[in-house]
């Protein structure tokens, strides 16, 4: 047998059995993925990334609490809230939906919108000079913050562009504002004495609120890039929050809590009915 001479420098790497080198083999396996619609392997795990980000700023939240930093609790719990925001859109955008990214997702809302939004409560608001009404107040909202979690997992709602309940999200964002609000006003020179008891009826409130029937709308059928005023709104509403975002985040948060009964009233009393869904919706999944 002919012995064969070893490459020099100029010669072509030889290829494999399919004539294709290494990166060529590589490159076609993400075009089949493309065509087949798979996510590439590195953005599968991009929502997971911006979930366990979120729960990050969860636990950070907790951590301060206990510090008696409320402020910067706060800030933890909003900025897990713009996490929770954009880890679905990424799963979709990516086409990585997953059964797991759905119970991942809610095990990460569960400590930053159930635990974290109470103990900030909790510890902000002086709960403990109320004894054992002041801690099961704050657990009263976390039990109903994690049941409305796990109801939006199997039932996420019976009317067209509507939550049922109070979203977790927005439960935590009235606490993290409302906090924020308090501090601008005492930094701005007012005296805010806000009663105990006060704080912890509100707390258990919002928590009723959540795994109640109420409907609340979603948003989700707004389209920015087809509609003018809505798009002007949101862009008036970010350099509120740039400007002033103590103020701002308060007074949304608070006008989005207060929509839900009072749409519910005006519509008992109207007898208007909000349109059904053709088909039960599916779970959010991230």
């Amino acid at each position: 047998m002919t012995p064969v001479d070893p490459p020099s420098d100029g010669q072509s790497i030889p290829q494999g059995p399919s004539g294709a080198t290494g990166s060529s083999r590589r490159r076609d396996r993400r075009r089949r993925r493309r065509q087949r619609g798979e996510p590439l392997r590195g953005l599968f795990l991009l929502p997971h990334i911006v979930t366990t980000a979120g729960l990050f700023f969860g636990f950070y939240a907790i951590v301060q609490a206990f510090n008696n930093k409320p402020d910067l609790a706060a800030l933890g719990i909003v900025l897990a809230g713009f996490c929770d925001a954009f880890d679905g859109r990424l799963a979709r955008m990516t086409k990585s939906t997953s059964r797991f990214g759905v119970e991942y997702d809610s095990i990460a809302d569960t400590v930053s919108f159930a635990v974290a939004p109470a103990m900030l409560a909790f510890s902000a608001g002086n709960l403990q000079v109320l004894g054992r009404w002041g801690w099961v107040m704050a657990f009263l909202y976390t039990a109903c913050a994690s049941l409305r979690l796990a109801r939006f997992n199997v039932a996420p709602g019976r009317y067209k562009g509507r939550f049922e309940g109070l979203p977790s999200p927005m439960g935590a964002g009235m606490i993290a504002s409302s906090q924020w609000f308090v501090s601008l006003l005492r930094d701005s020179g007012f005296e805010v004495d806000v009663p105990e008891a006060f704080i912890a009826g509100s707390t258990a409130v919002l928590g009723l609120l959540m795994v109640s029937a109420i409907p609340y709308r979603s948003f989700k059928e707004l389209d920015l890039r087809h509609s003018y005023g809505a798009l002007v709104f949101v862009v008036f509403a970010i350099a509120l929050i740039i400007v002033e975002p103590g103020v701002t985040f308060f007074v949304i948060a608070l006008a989005y809590v207060l929509s839900g009964p009072i749409g519910w009233l005006w519509r008992r009393r109207t007898g208007r009915k909000l349109e059904l869904l053709d088909e039960p919706a599916q779970p959010y999944e991230g």
